[in-house]
């Protein structure tokens, strides 16, 4: 069956929140949150905007790392606006993808369960009741989790502890300043300052007039970066006298703003209604208007607003993005919303350029854009988020015109907008692993457009798959039927033929496999329809061939999926060519060709990492498992059940309830307890549930790659890459704890993999490990 899919990573890794310079002296505090964290719950620090509360999360995070064997997770806030998006945001943050009917933050607790993580919440003070119902539910419903919170002020939770970060210390600019070091206003002064201009030392000369220049600014760390980043055009002198009665951070900041050019100024005030990140074609699209602000001079303005610290540039897979500091964005927004106009006309191109976006990424979906596609989406989702909100809050649907390339791209008046966004995204939201805010915002956006249109044809279907994705199979059919019968009497053959695709699926969930066959059959003899997507094609297809595996009518299902591979083939595509590579290794499961099943089941595998599929990955651990017992690697088949029960308690621990699913699962589970025996299962089964996602797969790949070489050792000595990794670490002498930093992975991952790595080897202890290593180098 089609699933859902985006984040492949497990629970090890800190933020999402880069530092964007370097790290100011917070040995303190640093301190003391160490020692907060190891005897509360929930540690909130507070503090004025400015003052780096992030940064130091951020770095405390880091420090504490080795004390969470499941690792730590930051969930950025500072993009949001809507505090239904909260509990959505932690569970993207997570890398869970709930599939399941239950509240939002009753999921969230329960598939953390037991867990040992830390949770860093940042920016709770735009969302302080929604943080804090977050917070409340997570420490209240697990027994394990930790907060770390940044607020402006405190949450009132229960056993909150506080740690207020004050501004930096400043030294008296009369007393001894010949060690830079000890000051470390001083010091991050004169790192930004050197950022701008590298010819910047602090000397004898200039450290009095840097510590003037500091202790006006009240040690802010926002206020003294953005006074360094003038330092290209102006001199220490001008710089003093341009703050000499400018203390405060919000006069600091108007005094910078006053210092930009009227171009740096508007483009400044117009990128503030971008949430999180942006890149440049973003930044052309919503603050150039071809009048005030040309393409090339919004360029020339992000370069200079980089300069002076305004904007943070940041590089990541070879992609640069921008973004501006949570307090220096609402300074723009207060600028933008002075200026007659402004603010709607700008969120109204931000809202076609996200719908410019969304048609273009749907209709190159079937293609071999997809890992593309997938991470820009991703990196664009507080973008995302903002613009649909302003198309349903009833402000985008007013609109003005705004001409150029965006016409004809939804912009407001039409009544609509909204509509058709969601319904664009249908992908995304289905195959990024976001149903369950991809249905938030389908539902308001029905509700607020009661019209019978193709824009709410389409928005009905995708609301009935999210909804059947998410287990409330009776409404998502519900749902869909009404899709499909608005679509017929509009004449839209095309969004029929979707609708019909979601009843199918739906039917398929319900294990009623005969008339399951009977649709997709229908549908497979009538062909693709003109504007059908191709994406849809394919999964009719997927799931033609899925209903006939179940039936036990593997030739057929063979024939099917090979007809579904060479569209995907054609098209370079690999979402949809995943699911019909796991159709094709059920199809030969059932034949019992184990050899040509673990074959379509590996390329499956690797696609679906590829393309970060988390429920398509879980299938197919599951798929694997049940190959392995047939095969009689009934060790591996229980490491791989330990696996896949891991990344199903992440989407749905019931497999969404279906038999189809759970009744292999349960025989693959039997097979192997009784071939092993309760002990060797249970610690297969523990090694494979603790491993993270990524090891998880290679392990599952690594098991497909024959049988080990005769100079890797004894038999049964044969080590996946990682495993190598770790026994060459222990070799160095290395702790399970160092391994776990070194690796960035969970300590526990790294206790299993040691313990993995003697059996394998028949090693008794690591000195004996360190020993084997070293004798074949």
């Amino acid at each position: 069956m089609g699933g859902s899919a985006p984040r492949q990573d497990g629970l090890a890794v800190v933020p999402g929140s880069p530092e964007p310079t370097s790290f100011v002296d917070r040995r303190a505090e640093l301190a003391a949150g160490r020692r907060l964290l190891a005897r509360s719950r929930l540690v909130t620090l507070t503090g004025p905007g400015g003052v780096g509360k992030t940064r130091l999360a951020t770095r405390l995070a880091d420090r504490v790392r080795g004390a969470f064997p499941d690792g730590v997770r930051f969930v950025g806030l500072a993009g949001l606006d809507d505090p239904a998006l909260v509990p959505h945001a932690a569970a993207d943050a997570l890398g869970l993808h709930d599939h399941s009917g239950r509240p939002p933050l009753d999921a969230l607790a329960g598939q953390l369960g037991e867990r040992r993580l830390l949770l860093v919440v940042d920016n709770c003070e735009h969302l302080p009741a929604a943080c804090a119902e977050l917070i409340a539910a997570l420490l209240h419903g697990t027994p394990h989790v930790r907060v770390l919170a940044t607020t402006r002020h405190r949450l009132g939770l229960l056993g909150e502890h506080l740690l207020e970060l004050r501004p930096l210390p400043v030294p008296d600019p009369d007393g001894d300043l010949s060690d830079a070091r000890r000051h470390p206003a001083l010091a991050l002064f004169a790192d930004r300052a050197a950022a701008v201009d590298p010819a910047f030392r602090l000397t004898p000369d200039n450290r009095a007039a840097v510590a003037r220049l500091c202790r006006r600014l009240d040690g802010l760390p926002l206020a003294i970066e953005l006074a360094a980043g003038r330092l290209r055009d102006l001199g220490l002198d001008q710089l003093e006298a341009g703050l000499d009665t400018r203390g405060e951070l919000r006069a600091t900041v108007d005094w910078s703003h006053s210092l930009c050019t009227a171009q740096e100024q508007l483009t400044w005030a117009r990128a503030s209604v971008l949430a999180g990140g942006f890149d440049l074609e973003t930044a052309e699209a919503v603050c150039a208007d071809g009048v005030r602000l040309r393409p090339a001079d919004v360029v020339e303005a992000v370069t200079a607003l980089v300069d002076k610290s305004v904007l943070i540039r940041e590089t990541a897979a070879g992609t640069v993005r921008y973004r501006l500091l949570d307090t220096l964005r609402h300074y723009g927004l207060a600028r933008l919303r002075a200026l007659p106009g402004e603010e709607p006309t700008a969120r109204l191109r931000q809202r076609t350029w996200m719908q410019h976006l969304a048609d273009t990424y749907e209709r190159a979906w079937f293609g071999p854009s997809q890992r593309h596609i997938v991470a820009r989406l991703k990196a664009d989702q507080d973008n995302l988020r903002t613009a649909l909100n302003f198309s349903l809050s009833g402000w985008g649907e007013r609109g003005e015109g705004s001409g150029g390339w965006d016409e004809g791209c939804g912009a407001g008046g039409e009544g609509g907008g909204g509509l058709r966004l969601v319904g664009a995204l249908w992908f995304y939201w289905h195959a990024c692993g976001a149903p369950r805010e991809g249905r938030y915002w389908v539902e308001r956006a029905l509700a607020a457009n009661p019209e019978p249109t193709a824009e709410r044809a389409r928005a009905l279907w995708v609301a009935g798959l999210l909804a059947a994705v998410t287990r409330d199979l009776v409404h998502g059919r519900r749902l869909a039927e009404e899709a499909r019968a608005l679509a017929l009497a509009l004449g839209d053959e095309a969004e029929a033929a979707h609708a019909g695709y979601v009843i199918g699926v739906i039917t398929l969930f319900l294990d009623d496999l005969p008339t399951a066959l009977a649709h997709f059959e229908a549908a497979a003899e009538r062909g693709r329809v003109p504007g059908q997507h191709l994406s849809l094609v394919g999964l009719e297809r997927v799931e033609l061939a899925c209903a006939l595996g179940f039936l036990g009518e593997a030739d057929r299902a063979v024939a099917v999926c090979e007809e579904a591979r060479r569209l995907c083939e054609r098209h370079g595509e690999e979402w949809v060519h995943s699911y019909v590579l796991r159709m094709l290794a059920l199809a030969h499961t059932v034949r019992r060709d184990w050899p040509a099943a673990a074959r379509h089941a590996h390329h499956a595998l690797r696609l679906k990492l590829a393309v970060h599929d988390v429920t398509g990955i879980a299938l197919t651990l599951d798929l694997l498992a049940r190959i392995a017992t047939g095969t009689g690697a009934h060790e591996h088949a229980a490491l791989l059940l330990g696996g896949a029960d891991r990344v199903w308690s992440d989407i749905d621990r019931d497999r969404w309830g279906s038999a189809a699913l759970r009744t292999p699962r349960e025989d693959s589970e039997r097979r192997a307890r009784e071939a092993l025996g309760e002990p060797a299962y249970e610690k297969a089964y523990r090694y494979g549930r603790e491993l993270e996602l990524t090891e998880l797969v290679g392990h599952a790949l690594d098991e497909g790659r024959g049988t080990p070489d005769p100079a890797d050792g004894p038999k049964g000595s044969h080590l996946t890459p990682r495993e190598s990794q770790v026994a060459d670490l222990v070799a160095q002498g290395l702790a399970n704890h160092q391994i776990a930093d070194r690796l960035v992975i969970a300590r526990r991952t790294a206790e299993g993999h040691v313990e993995r790595i003697l059996g394998k080897l028949g090693l008794d202890n690591r000195s004996q490990l360190a020993a084997w290593v070293t004798a074949r180098r």
